[in-house]
């Protein structure tokens, strides 16, 4: 039977016949088609497809079989091309967000349940170490003291306003964590978002500034497509992120405290510090120390609330000497020596 079993690569960009297959497949299994994922390993019996799986970079997603052909081994080789194909592309660890009723299907596909918010999503890793591994090489940057803090920032440009957070945040701490965060979907790449938080927090003694990994959950990569809801979805990648950071990367480096700005304009952002105190501060939600929240107020610069989104948009509308006014020296130096790099950012991606 499985000598039947046909596999190949499809970009559903280019082919509307193979995207109908995988969206019929999909709705099947009670899922929708993930914007973010054109490219599915998908199987066919007898000229039929019966099984699909989407790659998002290193996520696998939209996994999805036809009933007809459940209860078989069409899972395990479904999984096994996967992950083929992933690392063909460059891509060894692998993650997948899964509903909790699924956790022994892709358990027995060899990934392992890092972080669960329950009855709505489970993430798993394609290696029983690979949290640990981190966790390992974070405690190698632990520092003693009676109070560690934390910060978590994508500073999408680092602006006097996350200055004002790190130099607050550090003067209350023995020693203060700063995370960038890692995705692509910023305007300004991210080897540049870090270099710029180094440079504007250089002065300050007590600090390290890490490359965050992918255990810090971004919202712009947690798929959406077994998730209808949007207040769900926002609960459930919330939930994960928090609780990677209170149950793994806070006890690795004794981190007690993290610190945010208040968010005035971003709902999203706002609801994020809500849920915080929930996920970081509620003692029936982990077995691991509370991380306590401290949310300080967003400076002004003249009548204006400092923001990235702000320094974006007058970036944006060429207006340089207002960013000028609310960048750190060392940003504004950066941004004036790339400013046609800049430029060309802002008109591929937008503010």
């Amino acid at each position: 039977m499985y000598s039947l079993v046909d596999f190949s690569v499809v970009d559903i960009s280019k082919s509307l016949t193979e995207r109908e297959q995988i969206i019929r497949l999909l709705t099947l299994s009670d899922l929708n088609l993930d914007p973010q994922v054109h490219i599915f390993i998908v199987a066919y019996m007898d000229g039929k497809m019966v099984a699909c799986a989407g790659i998002d970079d290193n996520i696998i997603k939209c996994v999805a079989i036809d009933p007809d052909y459940r209860g078989n081994q069409l899972n395990l080789t479904l999984l096994d091309n996967v992950i083929k194909y992933a690392n063909e592309q460059g891509h060894f660890h692998l993650f997948l967000y899964t509903k909790p009723e699924n956790i022994d299907f892709f358990k027995g596909c060899g990934f392992y349940p890092i972080v669960e918010v329950n009855n709505l999503v489970v993430l798993m890793e394609n290696t029983p170490v690979g949290i640990k591994q981190y966790c390992k090489y974070l405690s190698e940057h632990r520092k003693e003291g009676n109070k560690i803090g934390s910060v978590v920032m994508n500073a999408n440009p680092f602006t006097k306003g996350h200055q004002h957070l790190l130099q607050y945040a550090a003067s209350q701490c023995d020693w203060l964590h700063v995370f960038v965060v890692n995705e692509n979907v910023s305007l300004f790449p991210f080897d540049v978002r870090l270099q710029l938080v180094k440079e504007g927090s250089k002065h300050l003694k007590n600090v390290t500034v890490h490359a965050s990994s992918a255990y810090i959950i971004s919202r712009a990569t947690f798929p959406t497509y077994f998730l209808k809801d949007n207040d769900k979805i926002d609960y459930a990648c919330m939930g994960i992120d928090l609780l990677i950071f209170r149950n793994y990367i806070a006890p690795a480096l004794n981190i007690t405290y993290r610190f945010v700005g208040t968010e005035p304009y971003s709902q999203i952002t706002n609801a994020y510090n809500t849920s915080m105190r929930y996920w970081l501060q509620d003692k029936d939600v982990s077995p691991y120390p509370v991380v306590t929240l401290v949310e300080i107020q967003r400076i002004l610069e003249g009548e204006d609330i400092i923001s990235a989104s702000l320094v974006r948009k007058l970036l944006a509308d060429e207006q340089y000497e207002e960013v000028k006014r609310l960048v750190p020296e060392t940003t504004w130096n950066y941004l004036e020596v790339n400013l046609d790099s800049v430029k060309n950012l802002i008109r591929s991606k937008g503010n």
